[in-house]
């Protein structure tokens, strides 16, 4: 039927090419954010789980920020612990040179002079190993505790060594010298034992530097894993997105002339009145 008030023809061309236009937003949209599903408006469900999972990497970057703090704060206390067993070395050496009888007064003395200087210099390094205001080798704290998973139920623990003069790992009092041969002779087997106790704590804090590392690699790569997880999600195909465009273009042009074609139609209606 030839009619001037309805064209069927035009009405299906123009649905064709309002759907085809839409689709050609969507894919320019996803071209221009690199997502398929950039809003929850795109596909509620995929952005939901998007989002979960947005919210589980953000955690485990918090959990990465506190196990570093653990970890810098357990590598300054090795690093002071290998200072005073270098330390200690050397006063071992100083008190068996001055346990020796035939040594003279002045120079047992001076011996005494560089023993206390080292011994001094152990209370130092005591005093300054600290990280962001944690010391784990003064007795100040008994552990450092670092978060291990994304709801923060958790965590991993390091126990402190004290290392202060006087104590139970460096038994060598902060008064202690060799100013005489009895207290030469006493002092090696006191530095001795303090040394192996020092080795001995170092061994500890080693091994909880390791458990900071070892959870430090599992959370970078689970952060790793769900990234790609989100990705696999949400972002665009740009390979299969480039196609779509240049089909959906082709289709619109052809949309186009067929909406023309259609308008087209009712003038027909003319020839049938000359």
């Amino acid at each position: 039927m030839l009619s001037v008030n309805t064209n069927t023809g035009a009405m299906v061309a123009l649905q064709y090419l309002n759907q085809t236009n839409s689709q050609l937003q969507t894919v320019q949209n996803a071209i221009n954010s690199g997502f398929k599903v950039a809003s929850a408006k795109d596909d509620g469900a995929t952005f939901a789980i998007a989002q979960n999972m947005r919210g589980d990497v953000a955690s485990f970057g918090a959990v990465t920020d506190s196990l570093n703090r653990g970890t810098s704060s357990v590598d300054v206390a090795l690093s002071a612990g290998q200072s005073i067993s270098d330390l200690l070395v050397q006063m071992k050496s100083k008190a068996l040179a001055a346990a020796d009888s035939s040594l003279d007064t002045a120079s047992r003395q001076a011996m005494n002079e560089d023993f206390t200087a080292l011994r001094d210099q152990i209370a130092s390094v005591v005093q300054n190993a600290q990280f962001n205001g944690v010391n784990l080798v003064d007795g100040s704290t008994t552990q450092i505790t670092a978060l291990a998973s994304a709801d923060g139920t958790k965590k991993i623990t390091v126990s402190a060594q004290n290392m202060s003069l006087g104590g139970s790992i460096v038994t060598v009092a902060s008064t202690g010298t060799i100013s005489t041969l009895a207290k030469a002779s006493t002092m090696v087997s006191t530095v001795g034992a303090s040394l192996t106790n020092v080795n001995s704590a170092l061994a500890q804090l080693s091994s909880g530097a390791k458990k900071f590392s070892i959870q430090s690699t599992f959370v970078t790569n689970l952060t790793n894993t769900l990234q790609t997880g989100i990705g696999n999600l949400v972002d665009a195909n740009m390979a299969t997105e480039s196609a779509m465009l240049q089909s959906l273009q082709v289709k619109q042009q052809l949309g186009v002339q067929a909406l023309s074609i259609a308008n087209s139609a009712p003038s027909i209606t003319l020839s049938l009145f000359r």
